[in-house]
């Protein structure tokens, strides 16, 4: 996997912009459990339908199922050894107590396939941050159900659960907490339902597959909370290594039903190479960064979510710090529809979430100096899914037809409609710099045989890649900022000439009127 700096970082000196010294902000960070005061609407996600599995986990059977291999947590190891002595498909039952592994840091249980793993009440395996993993190996189709996974001291950008990425594999039911690095990795066909992925030391899973195709993943009812508490950003700063979930180059996902919540940094973050996600009913609040990121990645739907009080920590440190940048709570950067990619649908959709009191709205940006064989790709060594050959965009090729267009992941047929967007800044305890909706570039600068210098990239985002706003309700004080972040308008002008933005939609600046 690539380990980057944040993808607007090498914007920032090619457009040599005027920053802002004052925010107007209250530099207080507001707590979670603030109540917001704007009428809630029925789009999105329901509260009721809140996955709050980490209080109330569905207990495993009291008793062996039959055929069951029974594991004792009086013998430290005995999960090992049982594991190495069956056949595959077998199925153990862990008693209730405190599993233990031999004390050896690279101890850990390597299933056969087919294996099953079932926890009975109160069954809990615990790497008494001595052992780095808990499952891995390459065996498909294992089960893990149950089961408390806990205190593993996994490496940073390396899993405790399935470390591997092995295919096929189903966690249900299951308390990931407390390890280093991440909670789980995920291989193909993986179903993760129902889980609690909680205080992970970077993410609740690490969607990441070293070799082979990462395909039909399936994340579902989970709660996802308190993840990164390594805080990873501020130690690699700008690393892009953290999230609640963090996904690379998967084709297809169904990521749906889940409570994401209170991560430090970003909740759901889908980076490089990515295709074909639905992304719907959840709940996604109150998390430091970002609810959602979508970064050089492919076709997707996000409806039916609720989005609320994220990126008030980032969003407002940004805004102290002088950064005009129109950090966003839902943020797609180079990232957008593309009928060449064999997908469900062929652009981004986004319709029907409820955005409501979050720092800032959805912004869509793509970096003028970010493509394939850029120096300024963060995600160096790859390229975009038209292209097999990361050498071939050079000049003088690359500034010619199909590379010109092929080399760059681009923001492209992106439709934003039936959402409404709510902020009422007593809430969020700001003036300023919350209130953005946004589709901009930089300025082309770099590198020197770059055929994008200058504003094509910013013309052709704003104006000739289909992306589109139409039929939201807006209630508080919104602002758009269109072509480069020195452009900020009123919603008349965001809906007129040239702009011809959010047509059908309408916006009320009162919050407490409720729109």
């Amino acid at each position: 996997m690539v380990i980057k700096r944040r993808p607007w970082a090498l914007a920032v000196a090619p457009l040599a912009l005027a920053l802002l010294a004052a925010t107007g902000c209250d530099s207080s960070t507001p707590k979670a459990s603030a109540n917001p005061t704007a009428v809630p609407t029925t789009s999105g996600a329901r509260s009721e339908s809140l996955a709050r599995v980490c209080a109330n986990p569905a207990a495993g059977p009291a008793k062996a199922p039959a055929g069951a291999v029974t594991v004792d947590p009086a013998k430290v190891g005995d999960l090992v050894a049982k594991t190495k002595s069956n056949p595959p498909n077998t199925t153990f039952w862990l008693r209730p107590g405190k599993h233990r592994l031999d004390p050896d840091r690279f101890a850990q249980v390597v299933p056969k396939k087919g294996d099953r793993y079932l926890g009975a009440p109160g069954a809990v395996l615990d790497g008494g941050k001595k052992n780095q993993y808990a499952f891995s190996g390459s065996a498909e189709d294992v089960t893990i159900r149950y089961l408390t996974v806990q205190r593993f001291a996994a490496p940073s950008d390396e899993g405790v659960v399935n470390h591997d990425s092995a295919d096929g594999w189903v966690i249900e039911d299951s308390t990931i907490q407390d390890n280093d690095g991440a909670g789980l990795m995920a291989g193909a066909r993986q179903r993760v339902r129902a889980n609690c992925l909680r205080n992970n030391g970077q993410y609740g899973m690490n969607a990441y597959k070293g070799s082979g195709r990462l395909t039909g993943l399936v994340v579902e009812g989970n709660e996802i909370v308190g993840n990164n508490t390594g805080d990873w950003e501020r130690r690699k700063q700008g690393c892009g290594c953290t999230g609640g979930i963090k996904f690379w180059a998967v084709d297809g996902a169904d990521i749906r039903g889940n409570w994401v919540h209170d991560n430090r940094g970003t909740g759901l973050w889908a980076d490089t190479n990515n295709n074909d996600f639905l992304i719907e009913n959840n709940v996604i609040e109150a998390n430091d960064g970002a609810a959602l990121i979508y970064e050089i990645s492919y076709n997707a739907i996000i409806r039916n979510n609720t989005i609320r009080r994220n990126n008030w920590v980032e969003g407002r440190k940004a805004a102290e710090a002088g950064d005009s940048f129109p950090f966003a709570t839902i943020y797609l950067s180079e990232s957008g529809g593309e009928p060449r990619v064999k997908a469900r649908t062929d652009k981004i959709e986004i319709y029907r979430n409820l955005l409501e009191n979050n720092w800032s709205g959805i912004t869509l940006w793509e970096n003028a100096d970010r493509f394939c064989n850029s120096p300024a790709n963060t995600s160096s060594g790859d390229c975009t899914l038209l292209v097999k050959k990361t050498g071939s965009c050079a000049e003088p090729a690359i500034a010619r037809a199909p590379l010109y267009a092929d080399c760059r992941w681009k923001t492209q047929r992106v439709d934003i409609h039936d959402n409404r967007f709510v902020l009422d800044t007593s809430v969020v305890k700001c003036t300023t710099k919350c209130d953005r909706m946004a589709v901009l570039s930089n300025y082309g600068t770099y590198p020197d045989w770059s055929p994008y210098k200058g504003e094509k990239v910013a013309d052709a985002i704003t104006q000739q890649q289909h992306n589109r706003w139409h039929d939201n309700v807006y209630v508080g004080p919104w602002k758009f900022v269109v072509h480069d972040p020195s452009r900020t308008l009123e919603f008349p002008s965001w809906q007129g000439m040239p702009n011809r933005q959010d047509t059908g939609s309408t916006l009320d600046s009162d919050p407490k009127a409720g729109g």
